[in-house]
C-alpha cells in the first residue's frame, strides 16, 4: 500500500446543525500479512495531523487472520479523535469479533444508532452491518436504522453503496461507504458498476449525499489502475449557509 497525500473535499448538506462538521472517511484498508507495519504508522501520523471532529472507516479493515496483525492494528487504535467503524464482507470473513476485540478505541456500528455532540447540536449517526451478513447468520436490522435516521441532522454508514436507497428514504444528510476500490484495475471499473449503483466519489440523490471512498488497500494483486487509493478529509458545508 502506498500512501496517498490526503485529499480534502467539500460537501454540500441540507442541514445548518452539520456546517463546518469535519469528518476524516477511511476505507477497505484491507490490511493483511505482507502489509508493512511502517507505512500503518505513517498514515496515523498523516491523519493525526490533519484537522477532523470524527473518523469513520466504512469497512474491509482486515484481510487476513487477526492473530497475524495485532500490532498494526494497535496502531490504528492511535487516532486521536473518535473512529466510528463499520463491517465489510472481508471483515466478517477473516473474523469480526476478534477484530472488535482489538479495536478498544473504536465504536463498532452495525446494525447501531449513536449520537454525538457537535457545537452543542445532537448529529445521530446510524451504521448497517454488511449485505454478506446473512451468510454469517448476522440480521441487518434495515428498518431499525431507517427509522433512526428520520431525526435530523443524520449520517448513515455502511459498506455497500447499494445501500443508498436507505439513505434516501429516511432522508439522510449523509452517506458513507466504500466496497468499490473505484474499481481497483482499469477496466474492471465497468464491471463493478454493473453490480453497484456508484462507482467513487460525491453523488447527491434527493436530500442526500454520498460519498463513496476508494479505499486504501488492494485486493487480490497489489495493484491499482486508475482508481487511486485515498485518506479523504470531508469537510460538510450547509447549503443554507453558503
Amino acid at each position: 500500500m502506498t500512501l496517498p497525500r490526503p485529499k480534502s473535499l467539500e460537501i454540500f448538506v441540507e442541514n445548518k446543525k452539520l456546517h463546518n462538521l469535519k469528518i476524516l472517511h477511511l476505507s477497505d484498508l484491507h490490511i493483511n500479512k505482507k502489509s508493512s507495519l511502517v507505512q500503518m504508522q505513517e498514515l496515523i501520523d498523516v491523519c493525526n495531523d490533519l484537522e477532523f471532529d470524527i473518523a469513520v472507516i466504512t469497512g474491509d479493515i482486515i484481510d487476513t487472520k487477526v492473530k497475524f496483525i495485532k500490532e498494526h492494528l494497535q496502531v490504528l487504535n492511535r487516532l486521536k479523535q473518535e473512529v466510528y467503524y463499520i463491517s465489510g464482507n472481508h471483515d466478517l470473513f477473516y473474523g469480526l469479533e476478534d477484530l472488535k476485540k482489538e479495536l478498544t478505541n473504536f465504536i463498532f456500528m452495525d446494525n447501531s444508532c449513536k449520537e454525538f455532540i457537535y457545537k452543542n447540536e445532537i448529529i445521530y449517526l446510524a451504521g448497517l452491518s454488511d449485505r454478506f451478513s446473512k451468510f454469517f447468520k448476522i440480521k441487518r436490522e434495515e428498518k431499525q436504522i431507517e427509522k433512526y435516521l428520520l431525526n435530523s441532522p443524520s449520517i448513515f454508514i455502511s459498506h455497500q453503496p447499494k445501500d443508498y436507497k436507505i439513505a434516501l428514504n429516511s432522508k439522510a444528510n449523509l452517506f458513507l461507504c466504500g466496497h468499490t476500490h473505484g474499481g481497483q484495475i482499469f477496466p474492471f471499473h465497468y464491471l463493478v458498476r454493473v453490480v453497484q449503483p456508484f462507482l467513487a466519489g460525491l453523488f447527491y440523490r434527493k436530500q442526500t449525499a454520498i460519498y463513496v471512498n476508494k479505499g486504501l488497500g488492494t485486493w487480490g494483486v497489489d495493484f491499482r489502475y486508475k482508481a487511486d487509493n485515498e485518506i479523504s478529509l470531508l469537510k460538510l458545508i450547509a447549503k443554507s449557509v453558503k
